[in-house]
């Protein structure tokens, strides 16, 4: 498919740079498998889904990925020049994969120092990417990560304005656990405890998948047709348990509900062809695009994605191209807020023969 195909304009003025404020306040567009699209917010899910469904969270936590420091030749005491490092995937207790700037400039034995809190030598460079042996590891390693790095926003975000202390709270969902992830899961940013409560309340199991979102989160696609991108692998986890769960409440007439693409990329990763998830530990490259069929959800949560992008391309493939299309170009008419700090629509598939 053509890369074209899946193009639209959104006005800047309705590109989020802060969230809605409480989290749960913030519009919904029901989006039918056929009818028409209903306005609402957050907090009408609890009347939106059915006692038994169940709603699939991901419970990956961001990591303060992005560093600034200096480059040194030899050692921490020579000169040094400007550099930053993304970072996205844990090798072992102290090595990381990174993508650098400027990247062309490192080289093997480079010592990399982030202010007080941190340093590390380059271990080898693969383009724009890196890894990074750190002078420390484990527990030590995430406190001066923490202390030293910052929130990676969105370019579309982080080119309008920096990162400031509210983005360590605001970019994370309030059930965050497992720490890993350089973007927020951002359909569960919408999220409170009080949501989750009526949730509950309301007869809706919730499970959680651990999916740690990588950097192809912010890498466009370059390639003209679909069959020339190429996704970044992420790492992913289904317990024992929570498969358990999820097969239940299918089995039981129950609407499995996936909070985000991360998650329903997680559940397509994990389902066999009867639709049953499987428990899993390892990487997933799944790229859905229109014309793949559907084992797992039945309905997905999740934010206004950028234009030519391959989360476009999944909703596409979920709601079928025309729906959304028709659905987003009501929500740019409607003022909705777009992208990892706007708001949400909530799809039904079609699962009729």
């Amino acid at each position: 498919m053509r890369v074209d195909d899946f193009d639209f304009e959104v006005p800047e003025r309705l590109i989020a740079l802060r969230p809605a404020v409480p989290r749960d306040s913030a519009r919904l567009l029901v989006v039918p498998a056929n009818g028409t699209c209903e306005h609402r917010d957050i907090r009408a899910l609890p009347q939106l889904l059915r006692p038994g469904d169940v709603l699939v969270l991901n419970d990956s936590k961001v990591i303060p990925a992005r560093l600034h420091g200096l480059r040194h030749r030899t050692s921490e005491d020579s000169p040094g020049a400007k550099c930053e490092l993304l970072l996205y995937w844990r090798i072992n207790g102290n090595t990381y994969r990174a993508f650098a700037r400027p990247a062309k400039r490192l080289k093997p034995s480079d010592v990399l120092t982030f202010g007080s809190a941190l340093k590390g030598k380059v271990v080898e460079r693969d383009g724009a990417e890196v890894e990074i042996a750190f002078d420390r590891e484990g527990g030590a390693l995430d406190a001066a990560i923490a202390a030293a790095g910052e929130v990676p926003l969105p370019p579309y975000i982080a080119g309008r304005r920096p990162p400031d202390g509210r983005d360590r709270a605001d970019y994370q969902t309030v059930y965050a656990r497992v720490p890993g992830s350089v973007a927020a899961p951002t359909a569960g940013l919408h999220f409170t405890p009080e949501l989750l409560d009526a949730l509950r309340k309301g007869g809706v199991g919730i499970s959680a998948i651990t999916l740690h979102v990588g950097p192809g989160t912010f890498l466009p696609v370059t390639a003209d047709d679909t069959d020339g991108h190429v996704m970044h692998a992420e790492w992913a986890e289904i317990s024992e348990g929570t498969a358990g769960e999820i097969n239940a409440a299918r089995n039981a007439g129950g609407r499995i509900v996936a909070a985000g693409t991360t998650v329903l990329r997680t559940l397509e990763t994990a389902a066999d062809d009867t639709g049953r998830i499987r428990a899993c530990a390892g990487e997933t490259d799944l790229f859905i695009t229109p014309g793949y069929r559907f084992r797992s959800a039945d309905v997905l949560l999740t934010n206004f994605h950028l234009p030519r992008s391959t989360l476009f391309m999944l909703v596409c493939a979920f709601s079928g191209t025309d729906v959304t299309k028709a659905a987003y170009a009501g929500a740019i008419a409607a003022g909705y807020r777009f992208y990892s700090y706007g708001d949400a629509c909530l799809l039904f598939r079609d699962c009729t023969p």
